[in-house]
């Protein structure tokens, strides 16, 4: 395995270390010699495997499922899952376990989403070395080498309203004849700080053992406009007093430059950037592969929670602590036991939000007033209830009216999930008559995607959604527009717009 991984090393980035210990005419040296292992596989594929497609798992409310029960010594060298759940952000719901050897902590505990590299509870693909996401965010692989010496159980449970329909899995791996005795084991551990703490770091993580730390992923709710990373890093190892490892920035550490934006490769990258703007979601990695940080009695890992701010006598300011909402995985390999671990927050406190669909846009196909164009329910994968509104004018003067009910007065983000294609329109959207987004539906394949329409005052009683078309991208081939559902999103952090955050300040 380590030769293989050396191999995608050298093929990836042409690392001169590692040419110098492989044959510098072959980066795949060593395939072809023979291996003292057991290839193996634990998998959702049907028990009747010789007539069965029943090659999923379904996971109730509440309930569990248990991926794999493996007799060791060996090595887990590959996870793959996909998933088909209703429920939004359904990546932050799932929660994964892995318990090596009979422990009753899990080493692993974190949502699945965040485990896979993107938090929030965002689908979304991207690719980096040990993780690749692909199929819109939905096809999830990990190659983490995972090896335990007398057992490895894994779990999922489910933390969310709706039952999980289809789960999907392989775990690949190699049944050994022993362990080295300097093998040490895989740890992922989920903390969230909803908002971070006034007066002291985000801690990343709190480490007791020998071991090495090789990754981070670090993700923000924004409650603020503006840039939320001046915070820097520190590493505190073996008990330090001062940090031995300090940063210059957020971003820094994530090996980004002046901002984020979304890239991948293969050891950083920030998958996830909507902006600077309240409700902005952000999610970054940084995979310490050829940089482990190596520890022999302890490890804390602390980031600052620092930015800019405008504050409301007209002043302003690019470094103060912030009040985001701040949650991260930190990935290492450690001697067991391991230090028991703060009790995960349930599913739904690990949301920003709390979100709920308004509107399903194929239930309003009857009742929607539209132009003389055609508009019907068309079924299409990876929309809500797999079914969506298509309207299909014939030209630019094609318009569609929806209706929809708010219970109470309320200031909410909305989201409307629409379909971008390759012969898609380009749109305004109203909101009882007066525009509040201009947006261009097209793309060169079918992409589900979730377009944000900005916080709204909605008062209880009925309200007009209505879908304008504004013309076409020159790349398109149509005017068309599919729309899925009508999304409100209400933070479940906000601070009052009066407060100036000098006034919260705490110091240690």
């Amino acid at each position: 395995m380590n030769q293989i991984h050396s191999a995608v090393l050298i093929l990836t980035l042409g690392c001169s270390t590692l040419l110098a210990q492989l044959d510098p005419g072959n980066p795949l040296s060593g395939l072809e010699k023979l291996k003292n292992f057991e290839t193996r596989r634990a998998s959702s594929t049907d028990p009747d495997w010789r007539h069965g497609n029943g090659d999923c798992r379904r996971i109730k409310p509440g309930g569990s499922l248990t991926l794999a029960e493996l007799t060791g010594p060996g090595e887990i060298v590959h996870f793959w899952c996909t998933i088909a759940d209703p429920e939004p952000n359904y990546s932050r719901l799932l929660t994964l376990r892995i318990y090596w050897d009979g422990e009753t902590n899990a080493s692993v505990e974190c949502p699945i989403g965040d485990f896979f590299g993107m938090g929030m509870g965002v689908d979304k693909p991207f690719t980096s070395l040990p993780v690749r996401v692909s199929s819109e965010g939905r096809g999830r692989n990990c190659y983490w080498p995972m090896p335990f010496r007398k057992s490895a159980r894994i779990v999922v449970t489910n933390e969310g309203k709706s039952p999980c329909e289809a789960f999907y899995y392989y775990i690949d791996w190699q049944k050994l004849p022993s362990l080295p005795e300097d093998s040490a084991y895989f740890h992922a551990m989920y903390r969230q700080e909803f908002p971070c703490v006034m007066g002291q770091n985000y801690l990343i993580a709190d480490i007791t053992g020998r071991g090495q730390y090789v990754g981070t992923v670090l993700s923000v709710y924004l409650t603020s406009p503006g840039w939320f990373g001046e915070g820097n890093d520190f590493f505190y190892i073996d008990g330090e007093q001062e940090p031995s490892l300090r940063g210059t920035g957020t971003e820094d550490y994530f090996c980004d430059g002046w901002g984020f934006r979304e890239q991948s490769g293969p050891f950083y990258g920030t998958p996830l950037w909507e902006g600077y703007d309240p409700g902005n979601r952000g999610s970054a990695y940084r995979w310490h592969i050829p940089d482990p940080i190596t520890f022999k009695k302890s490890l804390r890992v602390e980031i600052q929670h620092k930015g800019g701010q405008d504050f409301p006598d007209g002043t302003s300011t690019g470094f103060i602590e912030r009040d985001d909402l701040f949650s991260s995985v930190a990935f290492w390999y450690q001697i067991e036991p391991h230090k028991p671990w703060p009790a995960l927050p349930p599913g739904p406190e690990r949301l920003p939000f709390h979100e709920w669909i308004l509107l399903k846009g194929h239930t309003t196909v009857a009742t929607a007033k539209h132009s003389d164009d055609p508009i019907e329910v068309q079924s299409l994968d990876g929309v809500t209830d797999g079914k969506q509104l298509w309207f299909h004018p014939l030209n630019d003067k094609g318009w569609v009216e929806v209706s929809f009910e708010s219970q109470t007065n309320q200031m909410a983000e909305l989201t409307a999930k629409l379909v971008h294609s390759y012969d898609y329109g380009i749109y305004r959207v109203l909101l009882d008559g007066r525009q509040i987004a201009r947006l261009d539906l097209y793309d060169p394949e079918i992409v589900p995607t979730a377009e944000k329409l900005g916080a709204q005052k909605l008062t209880a009683g009925t309200h007009t959604l209505r879908f304008e078309c504004a013309g076409k991208s020159p790349k398109s081939a149509g005017y068309y527009l599919g729309f899925d559902a009508l999304v409100v999103r209400v933070p479940v952090y906000s601070r009052p717009a009066n407060v100036d955050l000098r006034t919260l300040q705490k110091h240690k």
